[in-house]
């Protein structure tokens, strides 16, 4: 929820905050009983006033490299008597702390991205998401290298907002199978979070009583790509089955990909994340996924190592893929099964049936980038009742 990377912070409502008079990263002493924590807050709409939340995991001091000194060490506050709720009282200590927020790193200027609704209007005009961005006519500044689509396999992602959780399950899953590297706090505060597919968090409402709603952003695989337009060196370019490629050892590291896509989901590699990594730590990694050299762009590439290991099987066995056979790493993790990944070509398909609903929708659509990657609208069903 709150964006945080390498710590923990001490949550407090806004206006909780105003009344202590602190702001993201500023230190808070916070007493129960006899014992005493020194922590930064950190301002979190939806919160309840007059209350602090402290999540509990960090501050350790025998966790080894990774995990030494990272955070604050919250169980100094917890005792017997109190394990889940302890009355509290909380003062302004002086002094700052580095808190690290990625939600603000890839902005989209103010785009519309979330497109939710109620039950009751979806009920009223079920195609009620595809109006409510201005139709604009579908012209490029791009050159159409006309791809030939028409030939089945055609992949493509469907992602369910109505299911979404938050819970990030899908990012650690990418970063384990597709060997993508952790650069750490220093890093990330420079925007250069490695991750191939992020869970972007928005507010919605009053921020003193804000709901909240989870993206997945992963590459959106477009028909029509801005980034392989401008590469120099063709590191970037399509497949015939509809996927957005990266060649690694052509790639030259200009980054006019990474400039060039509106939906903020390349990653360069500004360090050699990987070369001064033990052995036994280079042995846990993918065999089947390049590792990648500093210098060079990366991105999701919808595991194509699954669905080129999937189509090897089906062809030795003299058979067709079938429908949900093919499982990417982030789909395969989803406890929601937010994520469903398939045959666009294929009609009776899960992700193609999803694509012809009406809640389907696609970032963007404005720029005429035709992705592989689509959106089911959220639909709340809020208790009016309650609110009246």
């Amino acid at each position: 929820m709150t964006k945080i990377v390498w710590d923990n912070a001490a949550l407090l409502s806004l206006k909780t905050a105003k009344s202590l008079g602190v702001k993201d990263g500023d230190l808070i002493t916070v007493t129960v009983g006899s014992r005493e924590l020194e922590i930064a807050a950190c301002v979190a709409p939806g919160l309840a006033d007059d209350a602090i939340v402290l999540p509990l995991g960090y501050g350790r001091t025998h966790a080894v490299r990774v995990g030494d000194g990272v955070g604050f060490n919250t169980y100094a506050l917890r005792a017997s008597t109190g394990m889940d709720t302890a009355a509290a009282s909380v003062k302004r200590a002086g002094g700052h702390y580095m808190l690290v927020r990625t939600q603000d790193h890839q902005a989209l200027e103010g785009r519309p991205l979330v497109r939710e609704g109620t039950l009751e209007e979806y009920k009223k005009d079920p195609a009620f998401v595809r109006e409510m961005q201005e139709a604009t006519p579908h012209l490029t500044f791009y050159a159409n290298r006309e791809y030939d689509y028409s030939k089945p396999p055609q992949w493509g992602m469907a992602i369910d907002l109505n299911r979404c959780i938050g819970c990030n399950a899908c990012t650690i899953a990418c970063q384990s199978e597709n060997n993508v590297p952790t650069v750490g706090k220093k890093q990330v505060k420079k925007n250069r979070e490695m991750h191939w597919i992020r869970v972007d968090r928005y507010y919605v409402g009053d921020v003193e009583d804000a709901e909240a709603v989870h993206q997945p952003l992963p590459c959106m695989q477009c028909e029509n790509a801005p980034c392989e337009n401008v590469c120099p060196v063709n590191a970037t370019n399509h497949s015939a089955d509809g996927l957005n490629q990266m060649v690694y050892n052509r790639c030259i590291g200009t980054r006019y990909c990474l400039n060039n896509c509106p939906y903020k989901v390349r990653r360069f590699n500004f360090l050699a994340y990987r070369k001064h990594e033990p052995e036994v730590i280079k042995m846990a990694m993918n065999p089947d996924v390049t590792v990648r050299m500093r210098g060079v762009m990366e991105k999701c590439t919808y595991c194509v190592q699954r669905i080129k290991r999937k189509k090897i099987e089906a062809k030795i066995a003299q058979r067709d893929l079938k429908d949900g056979e093919i499982v990417t790493a982030c789909q395969q993790v989803c406890p929601t099964e937010a994520i469903i990944f398939g045959d666009l070509k294929d009609p009776e398909s899960r992700v193609a049936k999803l694509k012809a609903d009406e809640r389907s929708y696609t970032l963007l659509d404005e720029l005429n980038t035709l992705p592989r990657t689509f959106y089911m609208a959220r639909l709340r069903n809020p208790n009016e009742m309650e609110k009246a």
